[in-house]
C-alpha cells in the first residue's frame, strides 16, 4: 500500500465522484474499486448491510445512499498497451446518493470535484435522475466517463444504452469497449485501442482477468467498425491526428490517449466503459480510464472568485506554494470527533493547529485536526495540500459553502445553490425533557443538511421541518430519535405552497399609540411589485431627503421581512417580489424601532392585498415506467390529478410516461399506482418548479381555512 508515502505529486491525484439514478450500481462499484484497489480486504454488499461506503444504519438498512461518503484509495495503471505508468495514483472518491430527496449531497459533491464517473443501469438506460446529475455535472463543467452497468442483467443493451447516451444526454460518446456477451453470457470486455480480450471468470472475486490476444471470430468486424469510429471521432478533435488520419496513417496508441484526454477534459467526447460490478467484471479497465482520461488538480482551470474588498474577480491555481484557499462543501456531525468540515484545498498548503480566515463571515478559526476520510474511518496528517480532499476538526462557524482563505489575500469563491424545500411537516416533543433537546438536535441536523429547513410556528408552539421530499424528513426524524435520543411527535406532510403577488400596488401603514408620557410613532409608504419566478425577494430603500431617518430603515426592513414570512392569503411565505419603502413621517420624540417595525408589516399586508395576491405550488416532474397494458389507465390516473402529460416514450416492453404533476395531488401516489399495475408499475419523482394554483382550488383552500392573517389559525 502506499499509504505511507502519500502521494502528493498532483499529477498522480484523481477528485473523482461517482453520480447516477436510484440503483444503477453506484456503492456496488465504489465498494468493487475499493476492493481491487487493496482498501478493504473483502467485498461490501448492500444486501448484506456490508458495504463501506453506506455506513449509517439507515443507509444499511434501507439499501440506499443518504450521505456522500469521501474515500481515498491507490490504484497502479494495469498497463495494457505498456506506457510504463507503474506508480500508484491517489484517487480520492466521492460515493453520492441517487435519490432525488439528496439531492444537496450531489450538488456540492460535483461543486468540489475534477472529474465524474456515471454509472448507468445496461438495461434502463438513461432514467431521470441520470439526466437530472448529469446536467448538474454540466453546470460545474465536470468532465465524465461512462460506465455501463449491470451488463449482466436480462434485458442488458449495450448499444442502446448508448443511443439514449446520445438522445437524452446530448453528450458524444467514444465507445472504448465492447461486451463479450450479454446478459447471463457476459464474461469480459475487448478493449477497442489495443485489441485486448479481458475475460473475468476464473477468479470468482474478479480481482484477476485473462487477457487474451484472439477477438472472438463472430466480433472481429464488429470490433474492426468500432475501432475505426473511436479512432475516426479522436481525431476530429486534434488537428495533427486528423491530418495523420486523412492521410490514412494510424496514430499510435500514445496519441489516440493523449488526444483523448485532452478532448475529455475539453468535455468534447465522453468515454463508454461496460461490465457488471455486482458479477465483479469491468472495474479494473474503469480505473485505468480514470487515471488516463480524467483530470488531475493540474489540468482544471483555476478556481474564480471575489475579493471581499475590491469587489474584483480573482483567481487562485493549484499551488500548493500560494496562498490558502478552499471551499467548507460539507459539514457532518461525527459521533466521536465531532463537528467534521469537509474540505477542497484549492490552493496554498494548510497545516493541523494552525488559524484560517473565513471570508464569507469575516471570522478566523483555529484547524484543531486534518483528517484524510475513509468512509467513517480516518486517518489523521499533519498538512494537507492543493487539490487535496480533507476534513478539519475544530471549526465552529463554518457553513457548507463558505470559502476559508488566507487573511491576507481574502476570496469568496462561488457558493453552492441549493433548491427552495417542497414538503414540510409539523413536529412537536413527545416530553418536557424532548423540548430542550429537540432545538439541538434540529440546529445540528440543519447544519448538515442545507436543503433541510426549520421554522417555529410562534403562536402554535408547532416547529415545522422542511426539505426535498418525505424520505429525507422520515431520515431525519429516525436521525433525530437515534442519534440525540429526541422522542418526537410528527404530524402528516404538507405541500411547502408559497404566496406572491399579480400586479404592482401602494399601501401606506401608520402606527401611533398615544398613552401617557412617550408615545408611539410609525409612519411608511410601500410599493409591491412582482418579480419572476424564482427570483426571491427585494427590499429597496427609495427614501430622499430624509423623510425617514436612516436609524429606521432597517425596523421597516425587519418589519417587512417578518410580515413575508407570515403571509396574507393563507399564512405561506410571500416570495418573488420587490418591496420599495419610498415615503414616510417620523415623529422627534415618540418615533421608535418597534413602531416602524409595525407600521411597515401594516402597509405591506395592505399592499400585498390591493396586488391581489395568490398561491404557488411545487410541480414534481414524475416519471412513470409502466408494462404497456396499463399506459391507458396510468395516463388517465394522471390526467384526474391536474397532471400535464409531456409525453411517453417505449423501452423494452414498458412505456414511461413523463408528467408535470403538482405536488399536492400525489399523496399516495405508490399505493394507487401498485392497485392500478398489479403491482408491476414504478415511478420516480422530483421537484421541478413552482406553478400558481387554479382560482378554483384556492377557494376551495380559503373556505376551509380559519387563517386571518395570523399564522398558526390554519
Amino acid at each position: 500500500m502506499a499509504d505511507e508515502k502519500r502521494v502528493t505529486d498532483l499529477n498522480k491525484i484523481r477528485n473523482i465522484g461517482i453520480i447516477a439514478h436510484i440503483d444503477a450500481g453506484k456503492t456496488t462499484t465504489t465498494e468493487r474499486i475499493l476492493f481491487y484497489t487493496g482498501r478493504t480486504y473483502k467485498i461490501g454488499d448492500i444486501d448484506e448491510g456490508t458495504t463501506v461506503m453506506d455506513w449509517m444504519e439507515q443507509e444499511r438498512e434501507r439499501g440506499i445512499t443518504i450521505v456522500s461518503a469521501a474515500t481515498t484509495a491507490f490504484w497502479t495503471h494495469s498497463d495494457l498497451s505498456n506506457q510504463g505508468k507503474k506508480d500508484p495514483y491517489r484517487i480520492n472518491i466521492i460515493d453520492t446518493p441517487g435519490h432525488v430527496d439528496f439531492t444537496a449531497e450531489v450538488e456540492r459533491s460535483l461543486r468540489v470535484l475534477d472529474g465524474g464517473i456515471t454509472v448507468l443501469d445496461a438495461e434502463e438506460g438513461v432514467q431521470s435522475q441520470s439526466e437530472t446529475v448529469w446536467r448538474q455535472a454540466d453546470k460545474y463543467k465536470v468532465p465524465r466517463i461512462c460506465f455501463v452497468n449491470k451488463m449482466d442483467k436480462l434485458g442488458a443493451d449495450f448499444l442502446a444504452t448508448i443511443k439514449s447516451i446520445e438522445d437524452r444526454l446530448g453528450a458524444n460518446p467514444a465507445i472504448m469497449v465492447l461486451p463479450v456477451g450479454a446478459e447471463q453470457s457476459f464474461k469480459g470486455i475487448v478493449d477497442l485501442l489495443t485489441r485486448k480480450v479481458l475475460i473475468w471468470g476464473s477468479d470468482e472475486l474478479g480481482a484477476k482477468y485473462e487477457t487474451q490476444d484472439e477477438i472472438p471470430s463472430e466480433m472481429k468486424n464488429q470490433v474492426e467498425e468500432y475501432r475505426h469510429k473511436l479512432i475516426e471521432k479522436i481525431a476530429e478533435t486534434d488537428d495533427a491526428l486528423l491530418e495523420k488520419y486523412l492521410a490514412n496513417e494510424e496514430p499510435s496508441i500514445e496519441e489516440l490517449k493523449s488526444a483523448l484526454r485532452k478532448a475529455v477534459i475539453a468535455y468534447k467526447l465522453v468515454p463508454i466503459y461496460a461490465g457488471s460490478s455486482l458479477r465483479n467484471k469491468g472495474v479494473q479497465p474503469l480505473l485505468d480510464a480514470v487515471i488516463d482520461y480524467l483530470p488531475s488538480p493540474l489540468e482544471t482551470p483555476p478556481i474564480k472568485g471575489l475579493n471581499p474588498k475590491t469587489e474584483e474577480e480573482e483567481t487562485r491555481t493549484s499551488d500548493p506554494k500560494g496562498p490558502i484557499a478552499g471551499l467548507a462543501f460539507k459539514i457532518q456531525i461525527d459521533p466521536h470527533v465531532g463537528r467534521l468540515t469537509y474540505f477542497r484545498v484549492y490552493s496554498g498548503t494548510i497545516a493541523s493547529g494552525s488559524y484560517i480566515h473565513n471570508s464569507v463571515k469575516n471570522t478566523t478559526e483555529r484547524i484543531g485536526r486534518i483528517l484524510l476520510m475513509h468512509a467513517n474511518h480516518r486517518e489523521e496528517i499533519k498538512e494537507a495540500f492543493a487539490g487535496e480532499i480533507v476534513a478539519l476538526v475544530g471549526l465552529k462557524e463554518t457553513g457548507t459553502g463558505d470559502t476559508l482563505c488566507d487573511e491576507k489575500s481574502p476570496v469568496i469563491l462561488e457558493k453552492i445553490t441549493f433548491p427552495e424545500p417542497v414538503i414540510s411537516l409539523a413536529i412537536e416533543p413527545k416530553t418536557k425533557a424532548d423540548q430542550e433537546k429537540l432545538g439541538f438536535a434540529l440546529k445540528r441536523l440543519s447544519e448538515e443538511d442545507p436543503t433541510f429547513g426549520i421554522k417555529t410556528n410562534h403562536e402554535t408552539g408547532q416547529t415545522i421541518i422542511s426539505g426535498m421530499g418525505e424520505l429525507q424528513l422520515e431520515i431525519m426524524v429516525d436521525r433525530m430519535k437515534r442519534e440525540f435520543n429526541v422522542l418526537a411527535n410528527v404530524g402528516a406532510p404538507q405541500v411547502a405552497y408559497k404566496e406572491t403577488v399579480k400586479n404592482k400596488a401602494e399601501a401606506e401603514g401608520k402606527y401611533i399609540r398615544q398613552s401617557g408620557g412617550r408615545g408611539q410613532y410609525g409612519h411608511c409608504f410601500l410599493r409591491v411589485e412582482p418579480k419572476p419566478r424564482g427570483e426571491g425577494n427585494e427590499f429597496v430603500n427609495a427614501i430622499k431627503g430624509g423623510a425617514i431617518p436612516q436609524e429606521f430603515i432597517g425596523s421597516v426592513e425587519k418589519g417587512v421581512k417578518e410580515s413575508m414570512e407570515n403571509g396574507a392569503l393563507l399564512g405561506y411565505p410571500i416570495v418573488d417580489t420587490t418591496v420599495t419603502l419610498y415615503d414616510g413621517s417620523y415623529h422627534d420624540v415618540d418615533s421608535s424601532d418597534i413602531a416602524f417595525k409595525i407600521a411597515a408589516s401594516m402597509a405591506l399586508q395592505s399592499a400585498v392585498k390591493k396586488a391581489e395576491i395568490t398561491l404557488l405550488e411545487p410541480i414534481m416532474k414524475v416519471e412513470v415506467t409502466t408494462p404497456s397494458e396499463f399506459m391507458g389507465d396510468v395516463i388517465g390516473d394522471l390526467s384526474a390529478k391536474r397532471a400535464q402529460i409531456m409525453g411517453t416514450e417505449e423501452r423494452g416492453k414498458a412505456t414511461i410516461i413523463l408528467s408535470m404533476v403538482p405536488l399536492a395531488e400525489l399523496s399516495g401516489y405508490a399505493t394507487t399506482l401498485r392497485s392500478m399495475s398489479q403491482g408491476r408499475a414504478s415511478y420516480y419523482m422530483e421537484p421541478s418548479h413552482y406553478e400558481e394554483v387554479p382560482k378554483n382550488i384556492i377557494e376551495a383552500m380559503l373556505a376551509k381555512s380559519t387563517f386571518t392573517g395570523r399564522v398558526g389559525e390554519r
